[in-house]
């Protein structure tokens, strides 16, 4: 099971796929997203999820980008029907973002009809641009504007779409008890106006970096030395907390796993 690059989406398939994950990563990290949340990615396709993950650049028109994902995102599935690398028959598709990522699924759901099983949204954030970019000064951006700049849609105005328009049903929200940047405790009331009793929120260990978190399979040899002492270390280090995260995504998905240890 190998990463394709397929219309601007990287994508995992497993033999005989039991659903689809559509990723969105963060702003700025999510061009290359089968490398920054590889570990997390790949623990979902080895439990039987096709991945497609869209990569994007961020600006600051949002409803652009959540626009233009979502077409690259059918595009690709189409493809992949087309030459019956998915089946065509009815696959449950579930939208998993991260940080920006969750804005752009929220948008996605609240702009444009598209079936959905449900949304995984991690460490969602909503925060103007100016505190979202401290460098926006520094963006090629005509000084007429004295750089009182925003994105499109607005962190008032996103939270009014979800709050009128938004159609996914089920959504798990994910914070950590690090993160000092979350706004998830902000959504939850957006979402239980829409659907009461369709929220699940789940607090986990980690900070909002823990699905970038990397599994490093590192190989004791015969005699252990002090050196694979610290290898196993930092093994543990970084995996501590993305362990948690992917046994909460793959409980939702699908209650019978256990998922990963």
């Amino acid at each position: 099971m190998d990463w394709q690059e397929i219309s601007g989406n990287w994508v995992l398939i497993p033999p005989r796929p039991t659903g689809i994950v559509h990723f969105l990563g963060g702003a700025f990290i999510a061009a290359a997203p089968q490398v920054t949340y590889r570990s997390l990615l790949e623990n979902l396709g080895s439990q039987g999820y096709a991945v497609i993950a869209t990569a994007f650049l961020n600006t600051l028109d949002h409803t652009a980008i959540a626009r233009d994902v979502l077409n690259s995102f059918e595009t690709t599935l189409y493809r992949l029907q087309a030459r019956n690398i998915l089946r065509k028959q009815y696959l449950p598709i579930y939208g998993v973002g991260h940080s920006m990522g969750c804005k752009l699924h929220l948008l996605i759901g609240s702009l444009f009809t598209v079936e959905r099983a449900g949304n995984i949204l991690i460490s969602f954030n909503n925060y103007p641009a100016k505190r979202a970019i401290p460098f926006i000064e520094q963006l090629n951006i005509n000084p007429v504007f004295d750089f009182d700049v925003e994105f499109t849609p607005s962190p008032r105005e996103t939270n009014e779409l979800i709050t009128d328009n938004y159609q996914v049903r089920r959504n798990l929200l994910i914070r950590f008890t690090d993160d000092e940047i979350d706004q998830t405790l902000s959504l939850i009331p957006v979402l239980q106006q829409r659907f009461p009793d369709m929220v699940t929120l789940q607090k986990l260990p980690g900070n909002h970096l823990t699905p970038l978190s990397q599994d490093i399979n590192w190989q004791v040899g015969e005699v252990f030395t002090p050196l694979d002492a610290v290898g196993q270390w930092i093994k543990q280090g970084l995996s501590k907390d993305l362990s948690p995260l992917k046994r909460e995504i793959l409980r939702w998905l699908n209650p019978l796993t256990t998922g990963p240890s």
